[in-house]
């Protein structure tokens, strides 16, 4: 069977998925709805009647909402919602392992490969990354029981389908379909029409179903993948090679790569820079610059939670997010000015890309460069 036909929940399990989704939708939507209109019938006019004006920081707005009733609903439904998706979609992966694990073995292992598979052993991961489980993913993207375990992929993978749903995204045709990676080819030969890249390089990808649309859209190009995690990038490779793509898949640090100057003519990543640090970003996007060529594209796909655009109450829920549900750097990205970010690891101001773009019901923060030939 081919690995992306093995996950297939049965139907107790997609049962079990729908109604996560569905929760977590509510909770994502409607919920929060509910919290905006109580902050501003409510809270805010009750805090101007005592102070003369309205909350002017999302400390004063913390302070409003974090005791009321209502966002302690929120906030527990949230922390709840996350732990049952992460159930659900393990136990699919439990029922499914040894067929996994079988088909991955194979492709990795198998005599035709089409790309290649580098991993680094002695790779430190680092702060505070390696201390982290991302989304509160059990284990984390980094836990592996022994070399060939690609649990954590599994995980992300499964995972993914029920969050995306939750978000109102657009629904997948299967698991890992690649809906994000093919809208992000879309927008990069928007904003460089004339641009047909030779070398292709996805910063922070995951188990590669954004790095799979890349090399569909560009079959000429060599296209490589980096990420810090060994079994992301293993379970990257195998599903390349049983989607018949050649992409060359890197365990590397993508602030500390090897690649040469100027080698690359697209550069991308897709909710990478949000869940790295202050410095990690920074010496990421200088990275990147250093590894464009003339004329090419960087293109960061990520959250749209800058404070100039977000109101307080959103906010003030990131903020939660950033202490309980296992997203360490989401309102320290928010806080950032990527634009400065970006002119500091080497772009002119008129070469940077700093933009809002439409998504579905959403926006996504699109930022870059097109580096000057």
């Amino acid at each position: 069977m081919a690995l992306q036909d093995i996950y297939q929940p049965a139907q107790d399990e997609a049962s079990r998925h729908a109604f996560v989704g569905t929760l977590k939708a509510y909770v994502n939507g409607r919920l929060e709805e509910r919290l905006d209109t109580l902050y501003e019938e409510t809270l805010s006019p009750a805090f101007a009647a005592q102070h003369g004006r309205k909350p002017a920081s999302r400390e004063e707005a913390s302070g409003l909402l974090t005791g009321d009733p209502l966002f302690q609903m929120w906030a527990s439904l949230v922390y709840s919602s996350q732990d049952l998706m992460w159930e659900a979609a393990g136990e699919t992966i439990d029922r499914i392992r040894p067929e996994v694990d079988r088909t991955v073995n194979q492709l990795v292992q198998g005599n035709a490969r089409l790309g290649s598979l580098t991993l680094d052993p002695k790779l430190v991961i680092p702060q505070p990354i390696a201390d982290v489980e991302i989304h509160r993913q059990p284990g984390g993207f980094f836990h592996q029981d022994g070399v060939e375990d690609v649990t954590a992929a599994m995980l992300n993978l499964g995972a993914g389908g029920v969050y995306g749903a939750a978000k109102r995204q657009v629904a997948q045709a299967r698991p890992g379909d690649p809906v994000a990676g093919r809208a992000l080819v879309d927008l990069a030969r928007k904003l460089a029409p004339t641009l047909e890249p030779r070398r292709i390089l996805e910063l922070g990808c995951g188990i590669g179903s954004h790095t799979v649309a890349l090399a569909q859209a560009w079959p000429e190009a060599e296209v490589h993948g980096l990420d810090l995690s060994a079994p992301l990038v293993r379970f990257a490779h195998a599903w390349a090679e049983d989607n018949e793509v050649g992409i060359h898949y890197h365990q590397m640090d993508a602030s500390a790569t090897n690649f040469p100057e100027g080698h690359f003519d697209l550069i991308v990543s897709v909710i990478f820079c949000h869940e790295t640090s202050h410095d990690i970003l920074r010496r990421s996007m200088a990275q990147a610059y250093r590894m464009l060529a003339p004329g090419g594209l960087l293109l960061n796909i990520d959250v749209p939670y800058q404070p100039s655009r977000t109101s307080l109450v959103k906010q003030v829920t990131n903020e939660w997010q950033v202490a309980n549900n296992g997203e360490p750097f989401w309102m320290g990205f928010a806080d950032t000015e990527m634009k400065r970010v970006l002119m500091e690891a080497g772009f002119a101001e008129d070469e940077v890309i700093d933009q809002y773009q439409p998504n579905g019901r959403s926006s996504q923060y699109v930022f870059g460069g097109i580096k000057r030939a």
